[in-house]
């Protein structure tokens, strides 16, 4: 949930930071990789993990079957910096790569700068796709990302 606060206050409105729950977000976790097709690569560190990245097919209607997705990459406020979201990022991006992905795709807040540099710095582009997501009444724009493998 540090993370989640960390990245989005300000962007998000503060209520829907505020009632994060860590037991909430480990249930969809759980059920997302029981009965889904996600995989996650996790760092370590220290006390425990301090960065993950979902990754696995694009969950996007006009994505064709060889198009895979990086759905999720947070690390710990602590970490920012440090190369573990680059390396974690390259890891997933990789391994869509390896499992045949000609193309992969990330939805980002449009509002996300520091992100967007990340995942531009790392050769990915603003496909010209908006959509919006609902935090709380607060539909804010999110942006798509893409990459050719």
């Amino acid at each position: 949930m540090a993370s989640w606060r960390a990245t989005y206050r300000g962007m998000v409105p503060d209520g829907y930071l505020d009632r994060l729950s860590v037991e909430e977000r480990e249930a969809r976790w759980r059920e997302a990789l029981v009965g889904g097709s996600q995989c996650v690569l996790v760092a370590e560190g220290g006390d425990g993990v301090i960065g993950f990245a979902s990754f696995g097919p694009s969950r996007d209607a006009d994505a064709g079957a060889d198009v895979g997705e990086i759905p999720a990459i947070y690390v710990e406020p602590s970490a920012i910096g440090t190369r573990v979201g680059r390396a974690l990022f390259e890891a997933a991006t990789s391994a869509l790569r390896e499992a045949g992905y000609r193309r992969a795709t990330l939805w980002v807040l449009e509002a996300n700068e520091r992100a967007r540099r990340f995942y531009e710095r790392a050769g990915w582009a603003w496909d010209g796709t908006v959509d919006r997501h609902d935090f709380d009444c607060a539909n804010e724009p999110i942006v798509r990302y893409a990459v050719d493998l």
